[in-house]
């Protein structure tokens, strides 16, 4: 029987630890966190100084059972969990749950899973840091307060079931100000003059030198006549720079370089990134992921300083200490770097991992290895006729690699005045250069450019908002679809024309060229709802929504970790006047709706008016005191990629005349129409999309006979399975089957295009199985389901989907206990998800007739 039991906080760090220390000790796992506040309204008494209620979480239970079973075995319990604020809390807890006394229980930390710093951190035991403990109790119970009480605001004020939070809305709000920014920017057009010239090569072969005005012509005419001066000139070398330069590398990995660097050239999300890092590490092939850090041990240092040389040469090595610019940064801990530098890849785990593993590696030995030296040449031209006119020539030679040879940091955005520096030809001040062409392009000033996940990280870093264990889930948050406050979207960009001008021999020539201009990959967009929730809470909680405010939140929890600042008292200073503003504002703010009144219909006079429904923006015509008691609004979609704010009384005006009533095919009502998911043609119950960029307003009945002509055809049946029909067709969510009106998705292991009969039976009867195993009970005219799903029985309550929570011993619910769940019990569960599921509407009392309204004059 092992002497020593050591509780770490995940299964795949005990495993390696265990191998490490041998026999003494049973290393077992507290999987995270096991308790946490309270869900209820009651987890913080704020009357009794902020005390919080902790619960051990149910699905937890077994583990703290486990836990204490093997303690009972032990003669002395360590605790291991990580070295951040969230691994102290959670040994205080474990300290708390299993009654071990806080002021003796050993408590040991490390940053690599190696034998020397295993070994070194048993021979150094410590106490449990309480400070560090109220830090992270602050933090967990002032976010609690604060996403508690605002989104209670937001229930009642905007919408029922929205979120907000102290460090969530501050992001969305970052995301918004960039949004409207790209809203208000105008392209500016100006020219750029390019020219080439001939001239030879050592080998005597001609080659091309590019050259380029540095003056920028803001109007067509000026470039024009430039181009004009320059067609007799005489082009000659007037003088010749050469200046050596060097290039430093990058620092070595903290949390947010990872994130920042794994997005440009691996294309991770943050998430993504930190669990294929948290993998690596417990593994013990990496140091602690979450880190602010630049620093590298002495040990470190040394070992990089024996590979560098090893694989490259002397010359290549360059020891040097990275100093964080931040204030805050944790210099005792040290950046993200491998345990052992001689492994220069890795094996184990997937693609990611592996991948992540071989960028921290090089950037790791890069950080250490000497300066890139190169040589910057910059030529100046004269021109005859113009003499102040310069035209320049830049190229650049790479003397010694240096740590280019391993590494080269990525970068966020493509520039259009990049350094496109080559290797220039032999040349000679006075040299004379005979002009092979000059252009003078129209080129445009460029928007802000949209955050990525990964840049949005940086900003947040940049302004002091959160820490490194906060950042992805940070903005995984404010990304829910559920929330739906900011997406991550691909856009096609659209077409743009624009003017080139060419001087070739001693003419000068107009073309207009077209080209793409907006297009995005993975980017950040603010969806109207995030909008309008950041410019209410920005207008209510102004103070919150500060940004350094913010940030100086997150001082004061640093403060409390160094015992500074009393916990209590730093909460008590920001929650009573945090409430008082969320009690006034419940009291006196307006609901929002976003509503802005575009103008008015030229026919019937009635307001156009764009607004936020329960199912998202609108536009609406009829504002409710133009209205018939009756008689309804009429309302219309935006246009895709159109926010609430940019719509205009020209856009809109055209909407309203869809659906439009086409004519008849085949006897079948035929229109043209925008819904959700874009444009259509609706024949009779068929549905048909337009293709991509095809204008609805343009489509007539023959463009209608057509789409349905090739939808029909699409449509018609490959095969028959049990007398009925089976078609194949594409959707929103790939290629699928359809049969006895199921919809099965053909998964990516089969060709769609090239599926057998086989296949097509296969795939159709694994789908009858799993619908037959789907429903436990059904109840039609509640719109309730009982369902079978992946982790265990579930309601579904018309398309909402509640879990059924575990019992006492944190068991999941048995499909025969589902199925023997009365409607009354399940209709409780829904309620406590869905508080006004079931109530029944009011009536409206009846409206007054409204007095018509006069009809727009003719316009003359």
């Amino acid at each position: 029987m092992a002497k020593n039991l050591l509780i770490v906080e995940s299964p795949a760090k005990a495993k390696t630890i265990e191998k490490i220390l041998g026999k003494d000790f049973t290393v077992q796992s507290s999987f995270g966190h096991i308790r946490d506040l309270d869900k209820g309204d009651g987890a913080v008494d704020i009357a009794r100084g902020f005390k919080p209620k902790y619960v051990v979480s149910p699905d937890k239970r077994k583990q703290v059972q486990k836990l204490k079973t093997a303690m009972n075995k032990a003669d002395t319990v360590w605790l291991a969990t990580d070295e951040d604020r969230e691994g102290e809390a959670i040994s205080w807890h474990l300290c708390e749950v299993l009654k071990l006394p806080v002021d003796t229980t050993k408590r040991i930390v490390f940053r690599e899973i190696t034998p020397p710093a295993i070994k070194a951190a048993i021979s150094n035991p410590r106490l449990v840091d309480i400070n560090l403990v109220n830090a992270q109790q602050a933090r967990r119970i002032l976010d609690r307060l604060v996403g508690y009480e605002l989104s209670g605001v937001l229930w009642k004020k905007v919408k029922f079931g929205l979120s907000a939070g102290r460090v969530q809305s501050v992001t969305v709000k970052l995301v918004v100000e960039r949004e409207r920014e790209i809203m208000d920017f105008t392209a500016e057009p100006f020219f750029r003059v390019n020219a080439i010239f001939d001239v030879r090569n050592e080998q005597g072969r001609t080659v091309k030198l590019k050259a380029e005005s540095p003056t920028r012509y803001n109007d067509r005419e000026g470039a024009e006549k430039f181009l004009s001066q320059c067609a007799g000139a005489d082009f000659s070398i007037k003088n010749i720079d050469v200046k050596p330069t060097k290039r430093r590398p990058a620092a070595p990995f903290t949390t947010s370089t990872l994130q920042q660097e794994a997005s440009r050239k691996l294309y991770m999300n943050p998430e993504n990134t930190m669990r294929a890092a948290q993998r690596l590490y417990e593994a013990g092939l990496i140091t602690y992921m979450r880190t602010d850090s630049i620093s590298l041990s002495e040990t470190a240092m040394t070992a990089i300083e024996k590979e560098i040389k090893s694989a490259f040469g002397n010359n290549y090595s360059q020891p040097r200490r990275h100093k964080s610019k931040k204030k805050d940064a944790q210099e005792a801990h040290e950046a993200i770097r491998p345990t052992y530098i001689d492994r220069h890849t890795v094996n184990v785990g997937d693609r990611y991992e592996q991948r992540l593993y071989e960028l921290i590696w090089k950037r790791t030995i890069a950080s250490q290895m000497s300066d890139a030296q190169l040589e910057k040449t910059t030529v100046e031209i004269g021109v005859s006729t113009v003499p102040d006119a310069k035209l320049k020539a830049q190229g650049e030679v790479l003397k010694f690699d240096g740590f280019l040879k391993v590494y080269l940091e990525g970068q966020d955005d493509d520039d259009d005045d990049k350094d496109d520096s080559g290797i220039l030809p032999p040349l000679s001040v006075g040299q004379p250069l005979p002009l092979a062409e000059m252009t003078a392009t129209q080129r445009f000033t460029r928007p802000p450019s949209r955050y990525t996940q990964a840049s949005l990280i940086k900003k947040l870093e940049e302004l002091g908002i959160g820490r490194p264990s906060t950042y992805a889930p940070t903005v995984s948050k404010i990304m829910d679809p559920k929330r739906g406050y900011v997406t991550s979207e691909t856009r096609e960009g659209t077409e743009r024309k624009y003017e080139v001008m060419t001087l070739k021999n001693g003419t000068v020539s107009s073309e207009t060229k077209t080209e793409m201009t907006g297009a995005v990959k993975n980017r950040l967009f603010a969806s109207d709802m995030g909008m309008a929730i950041s410019d209410f809470l920005d207008q209510n909680f102004e103070e919150v929504m500060n940004y350094d405010f913010t940030a100086e939140v997150e001082e004061k929890f640093d403060r409390i970790a160094e015992g500074r600042v009393t916990w209590t008292q730093m909460l008590s200073d920001f929650y009573h006047p945090f409430h008082e503003k969320v009690e006034d504002t419940t009291e006196n703010a307006e609901r929002v709706s976003g509503e802005r009144i575009l103008g008015q219909h030229p026919e019937t006079g009635r307001t156009v008016l764009v607004r936020l429904s329960r199912n998202g923006p609108v536009i609406q015509l009829g504002s409710p005191d133009e209205l018939l008691p009756d008689e309804k609004p009429r309302y219309a979609n935006l246009p895709l990629g159109m926010s609430m704010e940019q719509i205009d009384l020209e856009t809109a005006l055209p909407l309203f005349t869809l659906p439009k009533v086409l004519g008849e095919i085949d006897g079948q009502e035929t229109a043209v129409g925008i819904g959700r998911y874009g444009p259509y043609v609706r024949w009779g119950e068929t549905f048909v999309s337009l293709e991509k960029g095809e204008d609805p307003h343009s489509v007539d009945l023959n463009r209608a006979k057509e789409l349905v002509a090739a939808k029909k055809k699409a449509d018609a049946p490959v095969m028959t399975f049990q007398e009925l029909p089976v078609q194949r067709g594409s959707g929103r969510f790939g290629p699928f089957l359809k049969w006895n009106g199921m919809f099965i998705n053909i998964p990516k292991r089969y060709n769609p295009d090239n599926l057998s009969k086989d296949d097509m039976v296969e795939l159709i009867q694994a789908k009858i199985e799993k619908e037959a195993n789907r429903y436990i009970q059904r109840f039609p005219e509640e719109k309730i389901d009982v369902e079978q799903g992946r982790w265990g029985p579930f309601i579904r309550f018309k398309k909402k989907s509640i879990k059924i929570p575990k019992n006492k011993k944190g068991e999941r619910m048995t499909r025969e206990e589902a199925a023997e769940l009365p409607l009354e019990k399940i209709k409780k569960l829904i309620t406590a998800e869905m508080p006004t599921a079931f109530k029944t509407k009011k009536k409206a009392a009846p409206k007054k007739k409204a007095p018509a309204k006069k009809k727009a004059a003719p316009k003359k």
